[in-house]
């Protein structure tokens, strides 16, 4: 059995890492100039059929556009049946609120409640939000459309604002969408990449740049390869070929992180060289050669690593053993309270921005209540790290609009040089927008501020009047999510952290519980353990951003990253392994109830505990009790 590190990555400094986050990857600019240009069309578009609040089209495009077309393609006609299902529901609702505001504010809250609740506590997500914000916005509309045509100025302007983007986001995949047969390949180049670079390195088992491959999501890889085999995107054999070069080099960059430090230098160049002459095949375009034979002895490691480049060279492939599909509600869905919780507090943020701008008649800073539904996450510290992306790129985009406003502006004589404007400033947006989880909402941000101020009403104004106050409106939607989530019913990211490690053991669990002959095909729950740990460790890296009265004490957080490190020295010991496991699956199930308070059996799972992996299993169990 292999000694595995499990010591977590050297963290680094704020400043590094944003420096890193910044940085170039294969794909981020091709994915940044297409979005920058449809913002552009986008943009035009609104002014020339006169569909009100461009801009939060223009957010829409920026926020749903993907890498993978065929996805991108999918969520926009999904959203589009979705935005015509629910205004034809919502008709009756304005009906009935239409002369009452009162009536209309307590109609905002029922739905957005209803939505962010379902959004919160199911596979929904994100969408339940947006759904939420769609129907708000079209009853806020009602008290700034013309006498007479209300409803159907309200449902005209809503249905457009979501539809007009979605359908240009449709035609513009299908006319200059990347291609997810080379997408698919240059993430297994950049895999075979990393991994020699990392065994080239000396210590595969502390490169940050593997460690972060590893965390990453295969099943979307996963799923695009079933797009290109669904939509015959290549031909059929090269089609299953590239679905079991996601899933082998998936393993590939594992085994590469289990290679011990001590390894024998001419090994180690060895496995460089066979990596090195597969990515060279593949950039001729041809079949990558035979890896050759495993050294004797070989680590469990090596030999997976030379598996894993034989399947890429089109070997046969380990029989794949499916994770189990996630139910659409989650479990505790309705015995526990904090979805209730967080669906209240966004949605009373939400009701006391309409109620601010509504008394004070300042419909200029509606974009407050929009912040609502956009900022507020399930735990004060995501909370509190979102809100500061949304203030900094809210600075940097009004910057840039202001001066869009002074210097460019004045000088625009045609759409075609509002276009390039637009383009200019997308551009920067969406470069942050495509970076890392921690700082794309930033980029989103500074994409809409900078909009809001260029791109208000049906031509381009020099005036800073609108574009301020709906700054102002961000502003102070940041304000009130702020001292809702910190002051009622603070959450610690905490729980969220213990949730995802949660999951992780499960995962683990059932790896551990394969037949060693089956293991190999386990490639699902394995990179889905290898994700939820990496989960649990950004969110932990959170915690600096809440409140000290629920913030986890310094002990409790040290076990916790313990656990994560703990859990993936395992994944690659248990993947790896290829012999029976007794009682380790019985353990991990133990430890995966008790993470959360779930249980607090004692260990009686009828083994000595002398098989290696169960001084791993000490570990872990001292890590989960804190």
């Amino acid at each position: 059995m292999l000694t595995m590190d499990a010591t977590a990555p050297r963290r680094r400094s704020f400043l590094a890492r944003a420096v890193s986050d910044l940085a170039p990857f294969p794909g981020r600019a091709a994915l940044t100039w297409r979005i920058a240009l449809l913002c552009a069309i986008v943009g035009a578009a609104a002014i020339m059929y006169e569909i009100p609040e461009a801009a939060l089209s223009c957010y829409l495009v920026i926020f749903l556009m993907k890498p993978d077309p065929v996805e991108t393609i999918g969520v926009a006609f999904g959203l589009i049946g979705l935005a015509t299902i629910v205004l034809v529901c919502v008709v009756p609702l304005i009906n009935a609120t239409v002369d009452s505001p009162l009536l209309r504010m307590l109609a905002i809250a029922v739905v957005s409640f209803a939505f962010l609740f379902l959004g919160a506590a199911s596979q929904l997500g994100e969408i339940g939000g947006v759904i939420g914000l769609i129907i708000a916005f079209i009853l806020t509309l009602i008290s700034m459309a013309p006498a007479g045509d209300v409803v159907t100025y309200a449902l005209r302007s809503a249905w457009s604002l979501a539809a007009m983007p979605m359908a240009l986001m449709i035609a513009f995949n299908l006319i200059l969408g990347l291609s997810p047969v080379r997408l698919l390949r240059d993430r297994l180049h950049q895999r075979l990449a990393t991994a020699a670079a990392a065994i080239a390195s000396g210590a595969p088992g502390r490169h940050e740049a593997l460690g972060e491959m590893l965390r990453a999501d295969n099943a979307a890889l996963e799923q695009m390869a079933g797009f290109v085999r669904l939509l015959a995107l290549a031909g059929r054999p090269q089609a299953a070929q590239i679905a079991r070069d996601v899933r082998a080099s998936w393993r590939l960059i594992l085994a590469t992180s289990a290679l011990p430090e001590d390894l024998d230098a001419a090994r180690r160049d060895a496995l460089t060289a066979a990596i090195r002459r597969s990515m060279e095949a593949l950039e001729a375009g041809e079949t990558p050669p035979p890896p050759g034979p495993a050294p004797v002895p070989a680590t469990e490691a090596e030999q997976a690593i030379l598996a894993a480049l034989a399947t890429i060279g089109g070997g046969p492939e380990p029989e794949t053993v499916a994770a189990p599909k996630a139910p659409f509600l989650v479990p505790d869905a309705f015995s526990n309270p904090g979805y209730q919780r967080y669906a209240l507090k966004t949605t009373a943020a939400a009701i006391i921005c309409y109620v601010v701008y509504t008394g004070l008649d300042w419909q200029g800073i509606h974009t407050a209540m929009v912040t609502c539904y956009v900022a507020a996450l399930g735990s004060t510290g995501e909370t509190v790290h979102k809100l500061g992306l949304r203030i900094i790129g809210c600075l940097i985009g009004a910057a840039m609009g202001v001066g869009a406003v002074l210097f460019v502006v004045p000088h625009l004589e045609t759409i075609g040089g509002l276009m390039a404007l637009i383009f200019a400033g997308m551009l920067v947006g969406a470069w942050v927008s495509t970076g890392d989880e921690r700082i794309s909402y930033g980029g989103v941000q500074i994409a809409l501020a900078f909009l809001l101020i260029v791109l208000h009403g049906f031509r381009p104004s020099t005036s800073l009047d609108a574009g301020s106050d709906r700054i102002m409106g961000i502003l102070l939607g940041n304000l009130v999510v702020y001292l809702v989530s910190t002051r009622i019913w603070p959450v610690s990211v905490e729980g969220a952290a213990r949730a995802h490690l949660k999951a992780a053991l499960a995962g683990l669990a059932r790896l551990a519980a394969l037949a060693p002959e089956r293991r190999p095909g386990g490639v699902p729950d394995a990179a889905l353990v290898a994700q939820e740990a990496g989960k649990a460790d950004e969110l932990l890296a959170l915690m600096p951003f809440e409140p000290a009265a629920i913030r986890a004490a310094p002990r409790t957080q040290a076990a916790l990253r313990d656990a994560s490190a703990e859990i993936a020295a395992l994944t690659r010991d248990i993947y790896l392994s290829r012999e029976p496991l007794p009682g380790v699956a019985a353990r991990l199930r133990q430890f995966s109830a008790r993470i959360t308070g779930g249980e607090d059996a004692q260990d009686t799972d009828g083994t000595d505990g002398a098989h290696p992996l169960h001084r791993q299993l000490d570990r872990l169990q001292t890590a989960v009790a804190v």
